[in-house]
């Protein structure tokens, strides 16, 4: 049981190692995106699915309340939060229709949209990173090793070097929080004392 244990933990960390060599520079070019964004008025929006869900909720909520350091709130949103607008919109359309079919009425010029889909073939996600690019919007899009073909068609893409969905998850939420703590600290940085 303890090398078994030790071995998920050690895949982990060799997962997020491969991850952060292949993407340091686009986890900084990301971070300053979303931080102009946000000094210029325009808001955050991310979703997913499943766990993926859960991830876009949380990283929305770092945003809005606070992460590590006391400062004003962020506009960011998770499109699968509000349930009556998702069951409607599966319901009178399709479920593939769930998040673009918001992004054509929630979106502005200047958004920034964060779709996160560890299989990277979740059709709801595929149409919104669509619809986001009809609309001229920077989309970021974290995935894993078989997300390629939505990963072209978003601005950014983070494609984590694997197919094990517990180890894509735990890369993309790691991932989550350095972008909230990078933005934090682009926007909020105290200034240095001479």
């Amino acid at each position: 049981m303890k090398e078994k244990i030790l071995k998920e933990f050690k895949e982990s960390i060799s997962v997020k190692e491969k991850f952060i060599r292949d993407h340091v520079d686009t986890v900084i070019e990301v971070s300053k995106v979303i931080a102009t964004a946000f000094s210029e008025g325009n808001k955050l929006i991310l979703f997913g699915n499943g766990g993926s869900s859960t991830d876009a909720s949380h990283l929305a909520a770092e945003f809005v309340n606070r992460f590590k350091r006391e400062r004003p709130g962020l506009p960011a949103i998770a499109l699968n939060a509000d349930m009556a607008v998702i069951t409607s919109i599966a319901n009178d359309y399709d479920f593939s229709e769930v998040f673009s079919r918001q992004l054509k009425s929630l979106a502005l010029e200047g958004d920034i949209v964060i779709g996160i889909t560890t299989s990277g073939h979740s059709p709801n996600v595929v149409k919104a990173i669509e619809v986001a690019k009809k609309k001229k919007l920077k989309s970021v899009i974290f995935t894993g090793a078989k997300g390629e073909k939505i990963a072209s068609k978003s601005t950014y893409s983070f494609v984590v070097p694997s197919d094990n969905t517990p180890r894509i998850q735990e890369t993309h939420i790691t991932l989550g929080h350095v972008l909230c703590l990078m933005v934090e600290e682009i926007l909020f940085e105290e200034p240095r004392k001479k």
